[in-house]
């Protein structure tokens, strides 16, 4: 029997009694409640957990219920707004929100009246919800995961996959920006064109900016025919820049005037060419904090994030990792073993808990390996020992004489409970001189 799975709603109100009313109403009716007597609490609950309903008052203390209908609105538009409040003129409140909320409720109300505003609200959203992260999640299967930071990455992939727009993919090293970059490419109507993936890391600073935009002949040493460059063999297509970070000064501003003019200049050139094509820039560094630090151009940068995409770390998404675990099994399963390999459950707990500083890719390559050392079934014999549970024993070392001293002395005075003349006849000292050594501490 398939059960299906209960909404959260949260519901926010500084009267503990109608807060308390609410939720043992939606217990009944079967729903996941989340209270909170504060718009505060309101939105830390939202940033950490999936609310398929908000059920608010407006009259609060400090931050009202308006402004965090506005808050929802903006951050969370696919969640539906119910108000409850003791107010009857809330007709002329709701005038003024407009379409923002689905529904309320005047203060008191019955069982029935609350259940049926709440079925009314979900009902709004939830066939809407269910369709596009079905679609999306089939449509984008190269993606794997289940997780709301991945349907978030899916969903903006699905707006701009036919559109020309620029797009900063940022996260972590081996979170797959590039995986992400190429779901832009070949899910959109641009597909049959060409994909030219560019790891700016990957190519001498002195080379980056001829590979990147082309360079006539006798354009500098070495230079014995023309040549084009990445833009242009990308024509009609996407370019995705990868590690734009490590890009000079000096290609951040030819970068600049492509995007600005749609056009290159090949180097040792003057005459430029128009181009057509979809920009992707991806980095693991801050780009911002290269702005502060001007080591990036705040132009270029501006420019480069039209549409930002931000690739969550492993450890943001722990659900995921259990789908991924399978498909590098099947995958190297079937490469070394000719068949798939399973994982038992204390492995598969020890992958989940672990934090995956390197990602996706470090997943990869222990699945992997773990393929290749295990008979049928991978278990944790077969697991990597930085996996495994680690104590971190006190640092054994030599300290600086002060450290050793003012550890003495505390040690000496928690001894004598504080008594100092005591402490200084143990410590053969006077007074005065141990009064000193305490305000140094």
């Amino acid at each position: 029997m398939t059960m299906l799975q209960k909404e959260n709603i949260l519901i926010v109100d500084d009267d503990i009694g109608i807060l308390e009313l609410i939720q043992r109403h939606l217990h009944s009716m079967d729903y996941h409640t989340f209270k909170a007597v504060s718009v505060k609490e309101a939105v830390a609950i939202l940033r950490d957990t999936e609310i398929d309903l908000l059920i608010t008052d407006l009259k609060m203390p400090e931050v009202d219920g308006f402004e965090l209908i506005q808050f929802v609105s903006e951050h969370y538009p696919n969640i539906p707004k119910l108000v409850v409040t003791g107010y009857p003129s809330i007709q002329d409140a709701l005038s003024a929100i407009k379409s923002r909320v689905v529904d309320y409720l005047v203060k008191p109300f019955t069982k029935a009246e609350l259940k049926q505003a709440v079925q009314k609200s979900l009902s709004s959203s939830t066939k809407k919800k269910s369709t596009d992260s079905a679609t999306s999640l089939k449509k984008y299967d190269e993606i794997i995961g289940e997780s709301k930071q991945v349907r978030n990455v899916i969903q903006i992939i699905d707006r701009v996959k036919d559109n020309k727009a620029t797009v900063y993919i940022s996260g972590e090293s081996g979170t797959g920006k590039e995986l992400v970059a190429r779901s832009i490419h070949y899910n959109g109507k641009f597909s049959r064109e060409p994909f030219i993936a560019v790891n700016c890391g990957g190519i001498p600073e002195n080379l980056l900016e001829s590979e990147l935009f082309g360079y006539i002949k006798g354009a500098f040493t070495g230079a014995e025919d023309s040549r084009e460059g990445f833009f242009q063999a990308a024509e009609g297509g996407t370019i995705f820049l990868d590690e734009i970070g490590n890009a000079s000064l000096g290609v951040q501003s030819r970068l600049l005037r492509v995007l600005q003019e749609k056009e290159v200049v090949k180097v040792g050139a003057r005459k430029s060419e128009k181009i057509d094509l979809r920009v992707i820039a991806a980095t693991n560094s801050d780009l911002k904090e290269m702005v502060a630090k001007e080591t990036f151009r705040e132009d270029l940068y501006y420019r480069l994030t039209v549409v930002e995409i931000h690739v969550p770390p492993l450890r943001e998404r722990k659900e995921d990792i259990p789908l991924l675990a399978d498909k590098f099994l099947f995958k190297y399963g079937n490469e070394y073993k000719g068949r798939y390999v399973t994982i038992d459950t204390e492995a598969k707990e020890l992958i989940t808990r672990y934090d995956w500083p390197g990602n996706i890719r470090e997943l990869e390559n222990v699945i992997q390996r773990a393929v290749i050392m295990c008979d049928r079934t991978i278990g944790i014999k077969d697991l990597p020992e930085s996996l495994k549970y680690q104590i971190d024993f006190p640092k054994e070392g030599l300290l600086p004489l002060k450290e050793l001293e003012r550890q003495y002395i505390q040690k000496v005075l928690a001894a004598t409970n504080n008594n100092q003349t005591k402490a200084a006849e143990i410590l053969q000292i006077d007074r005065k001189t141990l009064r000193a050594k305490i305000r140094e501490i």
